[in-house]
């Protein structure tokens, strides 16, 4: 069992398996996009296996798959069978833009891979491919209904981005007066590679709240897991349900139980701090378990108590793309 030093139980890996992806959300990197890794940095998807097999070992029971774009590798349903195959692993999960998702959707939910959470900052054509900068709005649409029809649990993750697509708000939540669905409104972050100073937002959670409360003021809140980063909230007569993240505001900390691996093995424990370490070179080594096993009980030792406190490594605006860090 993995304990951090703030006596917090981690059991929940973010594992990145590329850093590439197929849009330009502005808010997670740059138009010109960003230095993609080179592909002998990039882990191995044997490398991945062990890794995850050898993080089981230590206590992780639930693992979300993360890019970049996940499905731009075209290795990674190898990866996905063998992980629904560990005895240990509670959940499997995906985050994803759902624009490659299409011809795995069978194949998922035999997996038992029914957790997926959709990047979509918008609902209409227009804003979506202003933010996006491509024109994938149709294709996303379609497999999101998809899965909706197919009986995934759909989390459909909108950044609420000022002066950009305020207007989408309520749209959206419209998909969850008509499906089994949870639409989640996140704080803007500050992973944007310095276009913006983010001393402050506008949409912060409570703003967010308020927002919806002028249109539906009869919501009601809904209990959560300790651990998770989303409060959660029914409109009554709704088919599915709402969440705010307060990734800005961060005040899910205390109960933090992540730990993120990157594409390339940076080993990342908070979202808002540096590299800790990196495990490509323990994983191409000689006997490489114990070794992994000793630095990952090592690092997950010196966690930072709060995103504030790792966010203090960093000056001002993150350098790092988000789509690098694996979200």
């Amino acid at each position: 069992m993995l304990i951090d030093n703030h006596g917090r139980k981690i059991n929940y890996l973010r594992l990145a398996v590329t850093d590439r992806c197929n849009l330009r959300c502005h808010y997670c990197m740059p138009a010109e996009g960003i230095h993609f890794a080179k592909k002998n940095n990039l882990l191995t998807i044997e490398e991945l296996k062990l890794l995850a097999g050898t993080l089981v070992d230590q206590g992780i029971d639930k693992i979300r798959i993360t890019g970049g774009e996940p499905f731009v590798r075209k290795d990674l349903m190898t990866l996905l069978r063998y992980l629904s195959s560990l005895e240990g692993i509670r959940e499997i999960s995906m985050t994803t833009n759902a624009t490659l998702i299409g011809p795995y959707i069978a194949e998922l939910k035999s997996l038992g891979i029914t957790n997926i959470n959709l990047s979509m900052d918008a609902i209409r054509k227009e804003t979506f491919e202003k933010i996006t900068r491509r024109d994938q709005f149709d294709v996303v649409y379609n497999n999101m209904m998809a899965l909706i029809e197919s009986g995934f649990n759909l989390r459909i993750n909108f950044i609420v981005l000022e002066n950009q697509n305020e207007q989408d708000i309520i749209p959206i939540l419209k998909l969850q007066e008509q499906y089994p669905v949870s639409v989640r409104f996140l704080e803007e972050m500050p992973f944007n590679g310095g276009s913006k100073e983010f001393q402050a937002i506008k949409w912060n959670y409570r703003e967010i709240l308020e927002y919806i409360r002028g249109f539906y003021p009869g919501f009601e809140k809904l209990e959560s897991p300790p651990t998770s980063t989303s409060i959660n909230y029914k409109i009554p007569g709704h088919e599915g349900s709402f969440g705010i993240i307060p990734s800005f505001s961060r005040t899910f900390c205390g109960t933090c139980n992540r730990l993120r691996v990157t594409a390339t093995g940076d080993v990342i424990t908070c979202l808002y701090g540096k590299p800790k370490m990196n495990v490509r070179d323990l994983l191409r080594g000689n006997d490489p378990v114990p070794s992994l096993k000793s630095a990952i009980t090592e690092v997950i030792g010196q966690r930072a108590r709060t995103g504030f406190e790792a966010q203090e490594e960093h000056k001002g605006v993150f350098e790092n793309s988000m789509t690098s860090i694996g979200g």
